[in-house]
């Protein structure tokens, strides 16, 4: 997924023209804390709700007042991933996109880029979750599929987690099987540590059953 695909025409960039207390109300409604300062076609910069109330802004135009304005961007063809890079690591609620003559393309506000991870991420397909920890010269991707699929199941997405100060990683699998019973035991069985799992085993569906027949009995 490339970043021209995340933008979104929901909310408008700002003109130098535009007051601080305009800002400040289209943040408001677009739940946002920043906004893009746009002269036609010409990416000026980010704004902040905070920069526009330490400047006291707030009754005149965001172009009369000499600010400081971060300039974080995406060209259009770069990953969701490099995209989710710059809102980590800068902290933002938007990220602005651009094309290759640097004009202004749209932005990206942090809960579309949220919502088109998740489906990226598989979280909304059906399936269990695996957590491992292991040394990362031990992980094996394939090694690890093979076991996944040795047990009737497919690998939908596989993230990897750097632990600090360490030479371990997790590794977070979401996998397309309800009951990850099997696939648990072939990972114990193989010394995978096994940090978490989350899913609905056929001893937990038993004892459903069981509680339910009960409770229809109990009705009768």
């Amino acid at each position: 997924m490339l970043a021209k695909e995340l933008i979104t025409d929901e909310i408008p960039p700002l003109k130098t023209s535009d007051s601080g207390l305009m800002a400040i109300n289209w943040m408001d409604e677009f739940k946002v804390s920043h906004l893009p300062i746009v002269n036609k076609y010409e990416y000026l910069g980010l704004i902040s709700d905070n920069e526009i109330l330490d400047f006291n802004i707030v009754d005149e135009a965001l172009g009369k007042h000499k600010m400081t304005l971060i300039r974080p961007f995406v060209f259009e063809n770069q990953h969701i991933y490099e995209v989710i890079n710059m809102f980590s690591s800068l902290k933002l609620t938007t990220l602005p996109v651009l094309d290759e003559k640097q004009n202004y393309l749209g932005l990206i506000p942090l809960t579309s880029l949220l919502q088109q991870f998740a489906t990226l991420a598989a979280t909304k397909e059906p399936g269990g979750t695996i957590l491992l920890e292991m040394n990362i010269l031990d992980y094996s991707l394939s090694q690890i599929a093979q076991i996944v699929e040795s047990n009737d199941g497919k690998i939908l997405s596989c993230y990897i987690n750097s632990l600090p100060d360490s030479t371990k990683i997790e590794v977070t699998l979401k996998i397309n099987k309800d009951d990850l019973s099997g696939i648990l035991q072939t990972f114990y069985r193989f010394n995978y540590n096994v940090i978490a799992s989350f899913h609905q085993s056929e001893y937990t569906n038993d004892l459903k059953n069981r509680f339910d027949s009960f409770m229809n009995y109990i009705n009768i």
